[in-house]
């Protein structure tokens, strides 16, 4: 690549929203309710898993840790977003940019590695329930949880250096709604083929690995499943995955369709709409797909809110 002298832009421009001008309030209280489901569902979902010790299982831990990634990495970019909605020159810094591009794919990261890990964890439940408590003990569950924010990290780390290395010397207007990878290379007026490759290789330890892994968890235990004798039983194996499954199909589905393709292929009118799915819409949704299709999660929540309103009549 051609060495010049170039000086990095101190602030780039968010366009994602300037087509609709007519409806930044609306969009802003949509983004907010959005965050504030999110939030609330997850903290719940965490809650929940701490006080109620009936859920203090392996499967429970790492949903409290998919929990709090949820809350992190949409917190990396809504807040951000929700402060230009109400300003009429939608900007970020380039420094504001680079730390939001890098905690916003350190957490998206730690979650893709997690889902695998939570596969592994039905896998070992259903196709060897008689160790399932010998197999995933406390220090594997805290192993298999640390090397999923490490591998994160370390893929964040690696993206945000190329990604920060390349010159932005044509313009400085971001054509999202906020710091990611495809606009930004997008921006540069160097050849980004070292970027694309990067972002292919990385994709495929930190992507299509945990995808893989999933994809083999589950013919392990569908074929299991198959084989059990009773249809209460197989109904029962079903319900402890079908969540996990769910929220496998809305992250993968879109995180894939957006980082592990050719550059060339991309087109950021159409990724934007991708980009609200995995970002915000997939956190929301996750604490009510493990609500709705899990009766412990339901029992959990009940019996807090039930403490609740028990402890609300005794002070009145």
């Amino acid at each position: 690549m051609e060495r010049r002298n170039y000086t990095a832009p101190s602030k780039f421009i968010i366009l994602g929203f300037s087509s609709l001008p007519k409806l930044q309030m609306l969009l802003f209280g949509f983004f907010l309710v959005i965050y504030m489901v999110t939030w609330v569902g997850n903290a719940l979902i965490i809650i929940v898993t701490r006080v109620d010790i009936n859920l203090h299982k392996p499967m429970y831990f790492f949903l409290g840790n998919l929990s709090f990634l949820d809350i992190c990495y949409t917190s990396a970019t809504v807040p951000k977003m929700l402060e230009n909605l109400l300003q009429e020159k939608k900007t970020i810094s380039y420094e504001g940019c680079m730390v939001q591009l890098y905690f916003f794919l350190c957490f998206l990261g730690t979650e893709c590695v997690l889902l695998a890990v939570m596969a592994y964890d039905r896998y070992v439940a259903i196709c060897n329930p008689l160790r399932y408590l010998i197999i995933m003990c406390k220090m594997l569950c805290g192993h298999l949880a640390t090397a999923s924010c490490l591998a994160g990290l370390v893929n964040s780390a690696i993206h945000t250096y190329f990604t920060f290395r390349l010159p932005f010397c044509d313009s400085n207007e971001l054509n999202y709604f906020f710091c990611d990878i495809p606009p930004l290379l997008s921006l540069s007026c160097a050849d980004t083929s070292l970027n694309e490759t990067v972002l292919l290789v990385t994709g495929v330890f930190i992507g299509w690995t945990p995808c893989l892994c999933i994809i083999v968890s589950y013919i392990y235990i569908i074929s299991t499943i198959l084989r059990i004798s009773s249809s209460e039983g197989r109904q029962k194996a079903f319900s402890t995955c079908s969540s996990h499954i769910t929220v496998v199909i809305f992250f993968y589905a879109t995180a894939i369709f957006t980082y592990m393709r050719p550059i060339s292929s991309y087109s950021l009118d159409r990724d934007r709409l991708f980009s609200l799915l995995y970002s915000f819409v997939t956190p929301m949704l996750n604490p009510a797909i493990y609500t709705l299709k899990n009766k412990d999660v339901k029992r959990a929540l009940r019996k807090v809110f039930a403490m609740k309103a028990s402890s609300s009549q005794t002070q009145c």
